[in-house]
């Protein structure tokens, strides 16, 4: 997976003092921390420069692991670009200990495999180097023999683990894991062999799913854009001169020579970082991970990473990317690395011009709707960073119109043209974002990983805030006049039409390897005998985990506690939706653009943004939700200033006739984009032509309609019975009385409209429906859905069982044969899902899912098919599949406002049990006969109706029509204008 856009939050964590001090662990671990971090971390330092950071969280009982190398595109040989991504690919193929049978007889031929592959990609000649690929194919077989491809998953998922990822970006590759807290042994046994004892193996196949991914990559017009910005800005720097994911020259003939010296270079301790945040006891946890990772053996010539001078821009530089998605520009500027000690003014600019709410940009030009769509981020890495603008142009208005207007946003701040209390508004919701990332273990490991890749000391890194509190006005307008100028940046026009840059090449004939999926190595079977003391589960119950209150006659509260920090969540939510009326996702849009008698929408936008809240509407087809959330302290002056906006919106006609224009601007705009393709496909067969998604406003109804009623649309939901979901630090008392205080309501409540449904529509026959999009890369999903599969016909925890063995996971069948022993896909699952509603009309479904290059169409298919009909039976996979089931349900937790989300699903559904309770009492008693039987009468040989998105002309349309009845469908059908 490559990690290539980082998030604007990545360096800050809320502290007001610090300072670091070694404390002693015992007799022979010391360890960093500072004072006053709010994650009370600990910083340890094995004897052979592997580092170690740790932050304990008893929320749930696991622990998310990182392991961060400090290495990534930008270190790929000029020669093999791309070769860090999928190395990342290869860490997951095993050892000399896992993932063979029997190494001895299997590395003869990996060595074979590795010459030929040294010869090929220096042959030109297209007949010999067929010739060639073919006995590398007719070796791989042979040596998959011995290979047990998968066997990494397949120890991630007897230890429980959750989340088994890894992505490269520009300057790190990071592996990935979520472990249940009485793992810690085993999970430090298997990394330690994984990274201190590599052997590549399934090169082939696996190079084939590289390729898919940049298949994938090729039709997101943005990854393109940030290459060609990153090509004018840094023409010396790596960033600039080579991608992460690699030529499509370079992918098709690689080294495994340069792999293995790439490995032993920077695969090492004193290059790498363990991250863990969660339940642990840190005394114990660095003696495991001592016990194991400290014999990994250190490279004392480990390459310095130097920074370089880039010559400054002197421009401005332009260039052009095309691809098939919307128009837009985009505009970077050079600007200094993420170490340095101007990273907070650096960030402190970003949010100053675009912070989604009271940025410059935000209340200027998407406010005012001068622009379809506008934002600025600081794109920091550890070499270099951008400063990157982008702008989408409304109808009928040009890219350089777009850059001018953007351009005018940065000339504001060199001119200081902006309020003092900005500064302190950005401060304020960055502490808040701060608190919300302090929750999960996830975003407190990632703080880690940052801190590590980047090069900043740890003391910098939580003291962020504070330099971000001493920035003046003063020091940013000259900041931005001295780095971001007239004359100093690249502009990239991202132009619409076909991408003749990008070559099809030819699919290698690969015969499939053997999965040996019945075949354990010893370290396997010695990892799945440990014993561990075993975590009781703790599943949701509906009478003990809410507090409930009757507000008043039609409106009750449901109430979670937050006892972590002073952040709340307020939601009000009515029972009525699209489906009920269509103009209403409109009206809450419209809402966003108005103001009230004593404020412009301007100052709405900005008072939210000083409070540091926010209020955000969702309607869906059956719920219209209207949530609040930020500081508990501001709570009640936010949701007054909701309530002034919803009763005194004003209709302002001139707004609404330019947001007309930008909705259907942004609908023709959909049309381009291949997942959006995908996923109206996916809906106009499972629903038919009048879906969720095509049940919107027409275009002349959007011409047409008096936009003075559209407020009134809002206002008329005050009239409905509503429940009310409460998250935060007060007391139920507290909150019901601010809410009824703040939010007026009609003085007599009336029942919603009786609820209407879009249900799915039951498949009677097999048919196969095609939608046009010019990618080499196509887009294939199936959809059954069949009467009378429901809770109550389909035994629940088999169904789940049944996913988890067949394709829900990288350890799963599906996984295993499409990507692993056919290189077939990056990404490949099936999955029987349970119905939407517990209502009458709303059965369960199948479907599966694989993007796959168009000229393996074929071969995919077929092999889909073979193996949903006829199921590989193993007895281990499945034994696997099991344990980590029971693994994952004994230590997963619904906690903090993920207990609302909970509880509204339950009442949706009038569905009140914790259905993972009811999989965790049965799972220990089924067997792979169950699931076998299972397969065989509910999903085998079930009528199926085919979706593929891709570019008919290049598929055999006659291979086609032997699964069902072809339909064509236009870009009008599925989008439904």
């Amino acid at each position: 997976m490559i990690m290539q856009r980082l998030h604007k939050f990545t360096t800050a964590v809320l502290t007001l003092i610090a300072f670091s001090v070694i404390l002693s662990c015992g007799p022979r671990y010391s360890y960093q921390t500072v004072e006053s971090d709010p994650l009370n971390a600990r910083i340890y330092t094995l004897d052979n420069g592997l580092k170690v950071y740790m932050t304990v969280n008893k929320e749930t009982p696991r622990i998310q692991t990182y392991i961060a190398v400090r290495v990534g595109g930008k270190d790929d040989p000029s020669e093999t670009t791309g070769l860090a991504h999928y190395f990342e690919h290869l860490m997951f193929k095993g050892t000399s200990k896992f993932g063979t049978q029997n190494y001895e007889m299997e590395k003869p031929l990996l060595d074979q495999i590795e010459v030929l592959f040294e010869e090929y990609r220096v042959t030109t000649d297209p007949e010999q180097r067929k010739a060639i690929y073919s006995r590398i194919d007719s070796i791989s077989l042979e040596a998959s023999r011995y290979s047990i491809p998968n066997e990494y998953d397949k120890l991630m998922s007897a230890i429980g683990a959750t989340g088994t990822n890894a992505g490269t970006s520009y300057d790190q590759t990071v592996y990935i894991e979520d472990i249940p807290s009485n793992q810690i042994r085993n999970w430090a046994r298997i990394q330690a062999e994984r990274f201190s004892d590599n052997v590549i193996r399934g090169f082939h196949t696996e190079l084939e799913t590289v390729y898919e991914e940049m298949n994938m990559y090729s039709t997101m017009d943005s990854e393109k854009v940030i290459e060609k910005l990153f090509t004018s800005l840094f023409p010396s720097h790596p960033y600039g001169t080579q991608t992460i994911i690699g030529t499509q020259e370079h992918l098709k003939n690689p080294s495994i020579t340069n792999i293995k010296n790439y490995y032993a270079t920077y695969y090492v301790p004193n290059n790498s970082a363990i991250c863990l945040s969660g339940d642990f006891d840190p005394d114990e946890m660095i003696a495991v991970i001592d016990e194991y990772f400290g014999s990994w053996a250190p490279n004392p010539d480990l390459p310095e990473r130097a920074l370089t001078q880039e010559e400054p821009v002197t421009g401005p530089l332009q260039a052009e990317v095309w691809g098939l998605e919307s128009e837009y520009v985009t505009i970077g500027w050079q600007g200094p690395h993420i170490a340095s000690d101007q990273d907070a003014l650096f960030t402190i600019l970003g949010e100053v011009l675009s912070n989604g709410r009271a940025g410059i940009m935000d209340l200027d030009l998407n406010q005012q709707q001068k622009v379809l769509q506008a934002g600025a981020f600081a794109y920091m890495l550890a070499d270099r960073s951008t400063l990157v603008f982008e702008g989408k142009p409304r109808q009928g208005q040009s890219l350089d119109q777009v850059k001018d207007l953007m351009l005018g946003s940065l000339d504001k701040i060199r001119r200081g043209e902006f309020d003092d209390t900005l500064l302190k508004a950005v401060v304020n919701n960055y502490k808040l974002n701060m608190m919300r990332r302090l929750e999960s273990n996830r975003g407190r490991a990632n703080m880690f990983v940052s801190s590590f890749v980047n090069g900043i000391p740890w003391e910098q890194q939580i003291r962020f805030i504070d330099r971000m509190e001493a920035v003046t006005k003063d020091d940013l307008v000259a900041f931005a006049n001295q780095y971001f100028k007239d004359d100093n940046y690249a502009v990239i026009y991202k132009r619409q039409g076909p991408d003749t840059s990008y070559k099809k090449i030819e699919k290698p004939e690969i015969t499939p390897i053997y999965t040996n999926r019945d075949t354990s190595s010893a370290f396997l079977k010695e990892i799945i005998a440990s014993a561990v003391e075993p975590i009781e589960p703790v599943f949701v119950d509906f009478e003990k985990d809410f507090m409930k209150k009757s507000l008043r006659q039609g409106v009750n509260m449901v109430y979670v506690p937050n006892t972590l920090n002073d952040l709340f969540t307020l939601m009000i939510v009515y029972e009525t939706g699209s489906v009920n009326d269509r103009a209403l996702p409109l009206a809450f849009d419209y809402l966003n653009y108005l103001g009230t008698a004593g404020k412009t929408a301007e100052q709405i936008s900005t008072a939210f943004y000083e409070l540091a809240c926010t209020f955000n509407t969702f309607v869906s087809q059956n719920t219209c939700t209207i949530s609040l959330n930020g500081l508990s302290e501001n709570m009640q002056p936010a949701l007054e200033l909701l309530t002034e906006l919803i009763t005194g919106a004003k209709a302002d006609p001139d707004v609404y006739k330019t947001l007309t224009a930008n909705i259907l601007k942004s609908r023709s705009d959909a049309k381009g984009d291949q997942r959006t393709n995908f996923q109206r496909l996916q809906n106009y067969v499972q629903y038919g032509p009048l879906n969720p998604m095509t049940n919107i406003v027409p275009a002349n109804e959007l011409r047409t309609i008096d936009p003075g009623l559209l407020p009134g649309k809002i206002r008329d939901l005050l009239k409905y019975e509503a429940d009310v979901y409460y998250f935060g630090p007060a007391t139920m008392d507290q909150a019901g009385e601010i809410f009824t205080a703040s939010y007026p309501m009609a003085d007599s409540l009336v029942p919603v409209p009786e609820k209407e449904y879009f249900k799915p529509q039951i498949t009677t026959e097999n048919t196969v429906y095609l939608a046009q999009y010019d990618a080499n890369q196509m887009y294939y999903s199936t959809y059954s859905a069949r009467e009378n599969e429901t809770y109550e016909t389909i035994p629940y925890a088999v169904a789940r069982m049944y996913n988890e063995y067949f394709g829900s996971s990288m350890n799963a069948i599906v996984f295993q044969e499409m990507r692993e022993a056919r290189g077939l896909a990056y990404s490949a699952s099936a999955r029987f899902s349970e119905p939407a509603l517990n209502k009458e009309g709303f059965p369960y479904i199948f479907s599966s899912f694989i993007a796959t290059q168009n000229d393996k169409m074929g071969q995919a298919i077929e092999a889909f098919e073979d193996i949903i009909n006829n199921m590989p039976e193993s007895e281990k996979s499945f034994s696997l599949a099991k344990d980590g089931l029971i693994s994952t349900l004994r230590t997963e937790r619904i906690t903090g406002r993920n207990l609302l989300n909970f509880y509204r699903q339950a009442k949706e559904k009038d569905l009140w049990t914790d259905m993972r309770k009811v999989v965790f009492e049965e799972a220990g008693s089924l067997t792979l006969q169950d699931v076998v039987a299972f397969q065989r009468q509910w999903i085998s040989n079930r009528p199926v109706t085919y979706c593929i998105l891709s570019d008919i002309k290049a598929l055999d349309l006659k291979d086609l029509a032997s699964y069902g009845k072809i339909v064509k469908l236009s870009s009008e059908d599925i989008f439904g204008y």
